[in-house]
């Protein structure tokens, strides 16, 4: 039986979803500066995929577990979901004042792998919390809110890479952009580090005002009764991989709309993370003509540079020349990313009464469809400000794709599996982004050119796929709620 929840006031939803900025403006900077700091510590294009294997191997590991464990915590003090997304905000801000400061390319990744697990120990119990505390008629209400907040932190995360570029940007001269002496020195800018140490503030303080603001619903008498019980009875080996079996039993009870959601998520999910690996890629193509030539005749000065050997003027000033036109592509990324995140948290709240009004399906396959025609459209404009135009259209998608599932399958999953159902949505989208990192980098190397404006056409392609897969979608709410396993029937007696 679900427990009677009393509808919640705007503001209660706003400071409710606050935290969620501080989460995303981290994410922001995972999408757009993470993989220029790679290429500026000498990533190639086809490796790039590959060093972003931390985000769906943490997400696939963590968040189900964290939301299966989180569903039979409680805490008086500090309550079931709070103490995890407030952990993984605290090391989160730690990663982020340290990543700038990378010296190699290795320290940078092994950062983000620490990172990408802050993130997610904080996403997946953020989703759950809100699920907790929303009656289902204020469900697509809440998560659009968050979809508001997902956009508000991306943006500000990225307009801060475009405006610090423009303020404290400085042409790189010889003795900055390398080393001829003992001492080398990498080309990750100055101006980067000020939007990281912005985000580690913006992590903290907004996950601290949610926690403050917002008490969590308490368990019900027999749910408590039944955490206590577990606590007593189950040995710590068994309360260690029980959420790993609950995992497995709640796949196997999976509602349709989830396997069929899944499928959109395979396309949805594979495609975003080709666009965020390659849009700045792409720019230094289509907008300021850097080719693989030239790319890898940087490379090899930087590479001379750092083995100590004496750089001629000409290939110093060829050098130079790159790494300003690849600071200016880094920063071009932020003002579109930024300004797709603007739109996405102007519109997520409109997308509510459109969703009741013409369906959430349909609200979310045209979301899909005109993200694809935005990505097949970047590649051919070639003008800064015009490039902004597809950015609405991504912006739109992105408001419905950042809400309007979660809506649909908080309609469809049992109560008191809430954490753990959340966890599996996750899984459906860290495993495309795990599958990508994987295969992309063969893929873009020997079907696709190693050209990063192929690439983003791949992924403009993969949008469409999924927009017609969308519209197989159909919620259908449980009744009644599953039982996933016998223990919970024994806590219910």
């Amino acid at each position: 039986m679900k427990i009677r929840k009393p509808e919640l006031s705007f503001w209660q939803i706003w400071n409710m979803n606050v935290g969620f900025f501080g989460i995303q403006f981290s994410f922001g900077l995972q999408q757009t500066a993470v993989n220029p700091i790679f290429s500026f510590l000498g990533a190639h294009h086809e490796e790039l995929p590959l060093l972003n294997l931390a985000g769906p191997v943490t997400g696939l590991l963590i968040q189900p577990l964290i939301g299966a464990i989180s569903d039979k915590t409680w805490s008086p003090k500090y309550g079931r979901r709070k103490p995890f997304f407030l952990i993984g905000a605290i090391l989160a801000s730690l990663c982020l004042v340290a990543f700038p400061f990378s010296p190699e390319l290795w320290f940078a990744v092994g950062l983000l792998w620490v990172l990408d697990a802050a993130n997610n120990t904080a996403m997946e119990p953020y989703r759950a919390f809100v699920g907790d505390k929303l009656p289902d008629k204020q469900l697509t209400y809440g998560y659009q809110m968050q979809s508001l907040f997902v956009g508000a932190g991306i943006t500000l995360a990225n307009f801060s890479l475009f405006l610090f570029q423009d303020w404290f940007s400085v042409p790189a001269v010889a003795g900055e952009l390398c080393s001829t002496g003992t001492e080398v020195v990498t080309a990750i800018p100055k101006w980067v580090y000020y939007s990281f140490f912005l985000g580690a503030i913006a992590s903290v303080t907004t996950i601290l005002w949610s926690v403050w603001k917002t008490p969590e619903i308490p368990p019900t008498d027999k749910e408590l009764e039944y955490i206590r019980e577990r606590k007593q009875t189950d040995s710590v080996l068994k309360r260690t991989f029980e959420p790993i079996i609950e995992i497995a039993h709640a796949i196997g009870s999976m509602p349709k709309l989830m396997w069929k959601l899944a499928a959109v998520y395979f396309f949805q999910w594979y495609a975003l993370f080709v666009y965020w690996q390659f849009i700045t890629p792409m720019l230094r193509t289509s907008l300021f003509g850097i080719s693989n030539s030239d790319t890898s005749r940087f490379e090899t000065i930087m590479e001379a540079c750092r083995s100590g050997e004496v750089i001629g003027a000409e290939d110093m000033s060829f050098a130079q020349n790159v790494q300003l036109m690849s600071e200016q592509a880094l920063a071009q990324t932020g003002l579109m990313n930024g300004t797709y995140n603007m739109v996405t948290m102007l519109v997520a709240l409109a997308l509510v009464p459109i969703a009741r009004k013409y369906s959430s399906k349909i609200v979310y396959v045209l979301s899909l469809f005109l993200t694809g025609i935005a990505l097949i459209s970047m590649p051919f404009i070639t003008d800064r400000i015009a490039l902004l135009l597809p950015m609405i259209l991504f912006g739109i998608g992105w408001a419905a794709m950042m809400g309007i599932p979660y809506a649909m399958v908080s309609k469809v999953i049992p109560e008191e599996r809430r954490g753990v159902y959340m966890g599996i949505v996750n899984m459906m989208i860290v495993i495309p982004m795990l599958i990508q990192t994987l295969s992309f980098g063969f893929i873009i190397k020997n079907f696709l050119g190693n050209n990063a404006v192929n690439a983003i056409l791949f992924g403009g392609a993969f949008f469409i796929i999924a927009a017609v897969l969308a519209m197989r979608l159909r919620v259908v709410p449980p009744t009644p709620p599953p039982r996933l396993n016998i223990e919970a029937d024994k806590a219910d007696k």
